[in-house]
């Protein structure tokens, strides 16, 4: 069962706004900046630009930053989900949103200020720092009353919820979803990515054979799944691994990466030589992209499109999936690809189709991978609408 893509919308570091984002990724400009932080190192990280707008005044208490992003992100598909509830009604529209860190930041601000002076801030609101808050506000704010989940498994989470709503849809639960994901900048991911000895103090470099680490990113991006709708593409098939081989590296085979893509293919009824581009995972650290180049090779071969959008955006933790479905969702629309930025010099163990260059060309069927710590996979396969 093909799942009909009807809308979206992303914002992160390249822009608020969809449009803002896609020319700038087009031009190949990078949202990536000093980490707005206070930490004691260096660190690149994806920042979405001021400003960013407080949530209605009956929503002040939740205004945190994670919550104020996913409002901000939210604003350009909310007529399209206003529409799904009033040709479906209210029961019939669910959401299935990702986060990593929910609204941590918001707990990490309220603990240094009760170890200044014991006492919480009066703003401090536990609610704010739910997984489940994002859910919460646009539940409320637009009103549907079908199944609302929200599913952390770190940096696979919003690539996850394309199953979790892929099912809401089979099993006559819902006829429309909203999938999603997102996160903001907070001390636990800077500083643990720092920690890791995985993070860069300059701009990260997928695939390249200087990189040295990852940059964190923030923003939002949303996709309105249909059981029937009038597509602009199609969600046509998912895989999904578990390899557990460490807590945080990847298995340096692939071997987590390779079972998920070759089941997204499979649930999508393609071959290999069907895919046209590949949105890598690519964060920029030396285990990952090394692991994640055998595994393309090994399902698709050499010759495809490879590009890493992290390189733009920053590694958006709970809302990279998402942001990456977006960007292959825009390929099969517009038929044309971004390009690896700051690559050379290539990695020479990675053998794959690298372009640095913008390239317009037929784009019918493209792989996203969202590999997470603990080995948690996901591949989603997107695509277009026949002409």
């Amino acid at each position: 069962m093909k799942v009909a893509v009807t809308a979206y919308c992303v914002c992160n570091g390249l822009g608020r706004t969809t449009m803002e984002v896609l020319e700038n990724l087009r031009a190949g400009r990078h949202g990536l900046r000093p980490c707005p932080l206070s930490v004691p190192f260096e660190m690149m990280c994806g920042v979405v630009p001021d400003p960013v707008p407080s949530l209605p005044d009956r929503h002040a208490r939740l205004s945190v930053r994670q919550l104020e992003l996913g409002w901000l992100g939210y604003q350009e598909i909310a007529p399209a989900v206003a529409d799904a509830i009033e040709r479906f009604g209210a029961q019939r529209v669910g959401a299935a949103l990702g986060t990593s860190t929910g609204g941590i930041a918001h707990t990490e601000e309220a603990y240094f200020e009760w170890r200044r002076t014991s006492t919480l801030p009066p703003r401090y609101n536990l609610h704010a720092h739910s997984f489940h808050a994002i859910g919460r506000l646009l539940r409320a704010e637009a009103g549907w009353r079908g199944p609302t989940y929200v599913v952390s498994t770190a940096c696979s989470s919003s690539a996850k919820v394309f199953s979790s709503a892929r099912r809401l849809l089979r099993s006559g639960r819902c006829d429309a979803v909203l999938v999603g994901g997102v996160d903001s900048l907070a001390l636990t991911t800077v500083r643990g990515f720092h920690g890791l000895s995985a993070s860069s103090a300059s701009r990260c470099r997928p695939f390249s054979a200087e990189r040295d680490g990852m940059n964190v990113g923030e923003g939002a991006a949303y996709v309105l799944l249909e059981r029937d709708g009038r597509a602009r593409a199609y969600l046509a098939g998912i895989g999904e691994s578990n390899d557990a081989f460490h807590m945080s590296a990847p298995d340096p085979e692939g071997r987590g990466a390779i079972a998920a893509m070759r089941a997204a293919l499979a649930d999508a009824g393609l071959t290999a030589s069907d895919i046209d581009y590949v949105n890598a995972h690519g964060t920029g650290t030396v285990r990952n992209d090394v692991a994640e180049a055998k595994a393309i090779t090994e399902v698709l071969g050499k010759s495809v499109p490879v590009v890493s959008t992290k390189s733009y955006t920053g590694h958006m933790l709970g809302a990279g999936g998402a942001t990456e479905a977006v960007f292959s969702l825009v390929a099969l629309e517009q038929q044309w690809i971004p390009q690896n930025l700051a690559l050379d010099p290539v990695d020479p163990e990675i053998e794959l189709d690298l372009p640095t260059q913008p390239q317009q060309r037929p784009i019918r069927h493209v792989l996203s991978n969202s590999f997470a710590f603990g080995g948690s996979n996901v591949t989603l396969a997107f695509s277009g609408v026949p002409a």
